[in-house]
């Protein structure tokens, strides 16, 4: 039996004194005081900051949301089951954030940044904070390139640009999440990075999109930040913020980012919860008196940098639930006013057969032409006010039988137009293929085709330029401009077609 002598004993003794390195750390703790619905009280914690993060003893993480003169208040990230009064609480002296790298494109992930699609843990490339504050006056640049949804009424009428809020409102199932999803396709090799935040969904609707996205090679430049119905109050309040700052990761590296948050009526049902739960005082249909600052301060750091920022952009696609097309309610009336513009979706129109069901009466786009190529422009033209033309027109004559020749015409050229507007689920339009459509439409070439075979017609009059006057499309990608020569070869390309097709 082997015996250590003194000496060492010693020896190691001087040894570990000699590497001792005196760490002392201060932590600032304090005891839960109660629990319940999500919401922690907590006493002895004097020093937080609103929007802190705070670590309870069995690993669960909660956020600051109320400071009172003895206690605060805190949202949980995960169950309180494990946690009950006399649980102790540490601060973590850092803000409420979330890892953000190259790495999440083409990922399904929480709001916390998790990953939840089971494909592994992702490579973070940084840590940004869910809260930050928007970009000032001085950095941001003027709207003026666009940002194509390949939807033919909203890029003819009410172009979105990047670096606008473009908000999209209309009543349950009018197609409001199938117009952000045609967006996301039709940003297909345009280098843009889409980030999908959908908020107090069902996780089987936000499957289907993966699926459909995945379908047509779309998660290849898509995150998804996912809150759905079943997770909890805090995780549905801070998903836009997460989302938003994914997008700001992109933004900050010079990318053009395009961000969906599907929806924040619900967004603001949860953060209604929340505060009733933290004894706040409820106002108007019970939201708290800071409910519009709860969208502003998110829409606002929706911008386009100026070029010694980076030069890069987040556009954002808010999408609000209205109540039997009630656009005068608090939140749409709130989110209205933020944004700059909005695309009305109709119920009665959808149901009609007009998908998508724009109302082109009550939506507008308050940067409007300053977002749409010179092509685009001058074929678009008085669409608008043609169509608004032929609805009144519509509503006078739906019960007369004699009418004269210039209104029967007017009449059959506002039908060509509604028709030529339909356009099917994840088909969206290139910018040529947009122009040449308008183009055969306001010249009259399309006025005499039978109304049901027109989509028919325009497809194939579409695939006839692209096979036999590729220079068309080539010209119009190139220069973007539609000079008088142009439009002149397009007419009579298209009634060439038209002639070979009787």
């Amino acid at each position: 039996m082997s015996t250590i002598s003194s000496e060492e004993i010693i020896s190691i003794l001087k040894e570990k004194i000699e590497n001792y390195d005196a760490m002392c750390q201060e932590q600032e703790t304090g005891k839960v005081i109660s629990v319940g619905d999500g919401i922690a009280t907590i006493y002895g914690i004097d020093h937080a900051m609103y929007g802190e993060i705070v670590t309870f003893e069995n690993g669960e993480k909660g956020m600051v949301q109320d400071i009172r003169q003895d206690t605060i208040g805190c949202i949980l990230f995960g169950k309180d089951t494990g946690i009950k009064e006399g649980t102790r609480v540490v601060r973590t002296k850092k803000k409420a954030g979330i890892p953000v790298g190259e790495g999440f494109v083409g990922r399904v992930i929480n709001a916390l940044g998790e990953p939840i699609d089971g494909k592994g843990a992702v490579e973070e490339d940084d840590y940004y904070p869910v809260e930050r504050e928007a970009p000032g006056i001085i950095e941001r640049k003027s709207v003026s390139v666009p940002m194509e949804t390949g939807i033919l009424s909203i890029d003819s009428m009410f172009p979105i640009g990047r670096g606008q809020r473009e908000l999209i409102i209309g009543d349950r199932q009018t197609g409001k999440t199938a117009i952000a999803t045609d967006t996301i396709l039709n940003q297909k090799g345009k280098d843009v990075i889409c980030v999908y935040v959908a908020i107090g969904q069902k996780a089987s609707t936000i499957a289907k999109l993966v699926n459909t996205l995945t379908k047509h090679d779309a998660m290849d430049y898509t995150i998804i930040v996912s809150a759905t119905a079943s997770d909890c109050a805090p995780l549905q309040y801070i998903a836009p913020y997460s989302g938003t700052a994914m997008a700001e990761y992109f933004m900050h590296k010079g990318k053009d980012v395009l961000i969906v948050y599907d929806d924040l009526s619900k967004h603001a049902v949860a953060y209604r919860a929340l505060s009733l739960l933290l004894e706040r005082s409820p106002g108007r249909e019970a939201y708290p008196g800071d409910v519009f600052y709860l969208h502003s301060r998110l829409l606002e750091r929706s911008s386009r940098l100026s070029d010694e920022e980076g030069g890069g952009s987040i556009t954002a696609l808010p999408i609000i639930e209205t109540q039997a097309g009630d656009l005068s309610a608090y939140i749409p009336t709130n989110v209205i006013s933020i944004t700059d513009g909005q695309i009305f979706l109709e119920s009665d129109l959808f149901f009609s057969g007009m998908r998508p069901a724009v109302n082109v009466g009550l939506s507008v786009s308050r940067v409007g032409g300053a977002a749409q190529t010179k092509a685009m422009k001058k074929a678009a033209g008085s669409i608008r006010i043609d169509l608004a033309q032929y609805r009144e027109m519509e509503v006078f004559t739906q019960f007369s039988s004699d009418l004269d020749e210039t209104t029967k015409a007017q009449l059959q050229y506002g039908k060509c137009l509604m028709e030529l507007l339909k356009q099917p689920l994840c088909n969206p339009l290139s910018m040529p293929q947009q122009v040449i459509t308008l183009v055969a439409a306001t010249h009259k070439v399309l006025v005499d085709v039978e109304v049901s075979k027109l989509k028919a017609f325009q497809m194939d009059m579409l695939q006839y330029f692209a096979d036999m006057h590729k220079e068309i499309i080539d010209e119009l990608n190139d220069k973007k401009v539609l000079s008088d020569e142009l439009t002149e070869k397009i007419v009579e390309v298209a009634e060439e077609f038209k002639k070979s097709r009787c």
